[in-house]
């Protein structure tokens, strides 16, 4: 686990090294980190709107609409990491800004699950809806645990599905999926001689790693929880000695 967030954080070293030219110039203009994270939020409702239209114009086997919006979600996740950098290396900081990052970030990833939900359902991918849907629920809990313990006095942080690595999963693997359906078709179906039904469909690649969200972000909820459970534990246990 300490390899692993090592390994994130080195990652993320790397990414800052290559955005900060930019955020250079995002400060040199005058864009604030609030004004930034608005940005991201609207983009995300351009991700919700991609999928809305993909269900209601679209038709069951074009899964351009899912390539488009992983485009956008990717887009959207780069300005989440523009604010940050925006505030620290533009001297902007603020506990009202953390705040309103942490909020607009709540509201980005339910508005563009909203739209996921919305795209499965109506092309009658009920399972996979309910995976979105328990997806959402990790998701929302992992930031939640992790607010809650801090207004404790608990810091926590780490995991296996934290916010970038959902963003890069849902919004790379719907890229793929997009891009796989020009050339095996959105509609194209694998079957195994003596199994009755179809083992994988083209639209699998993106809802395969929606599931896998959903699985690790509740886990990731739990951990955080049991730590946190750890941490107050050895917190009461060290108060008791003194007194």
């Amino acid at each position: 686990m300490a390899q692993a967030t090592t390994v994130r954080v080195n990652l993320q070293l790397g990414i800052y090294k290559v955005i900060d030219p930019l955020v250079k110039i995002l400060i040199k203009i005058g864009l604030t980190p609030n004004a930034i994270t608005t940005i991201g939020l609207l983009l995300n409702f351009g991700v919700a709107g991609i999928f809305i239209l993909g269900a209601e114009e679209g038709n069951r086997g074009d899964l351009s609409y899912v390539g488009w919006a992983g485009a956008l979600v990717l887009f959207a996740g780069l300005f989440d990491m523009l604010d940050g950098q925006v505030a620290r290396l533009g001297k902007m900081s603020s506990q009202f800004g953390a705040l309103y990052d942490s909020v607009l970030d709540r509201y980005s990833e339910l508005i563009m699950f909203l739209g996921i939900c919305y795209y499965l359902v109506a092309h009658h991918y009920f399972l996979s809806s309910i995976f979105a849907f328990i997806a959402l629920i990790g998701s929302m809990m992992v930031s939640y645990v992790r607010a809650r313990a801090e207004g404790l006095g608990i810091e926590l942080k780490g995991g296996l599905m934290q916010r970038p690595e959902r963003v890069v999963t849902i919004g790379l693997f719907a890229i793929i999926c997009g891009i796989s359906s020009s050339y095996i078709g959105g509609d194209y179906k694998l079957y195994i001689p003596g199994i009755p039904f179809h083992v994988f469909e083209t639209i699998t690649i993106f809802t395969v790693p929606i599931v896998i969200l959903a699985v690790l972000s509740n886990i990731t909820a739990f951990k955080r929880l049991y730590d946190a459970k750890k941490a107050m534990e050895a917190s009461e246990s060290k108060i008791n000695k003194e007194s």
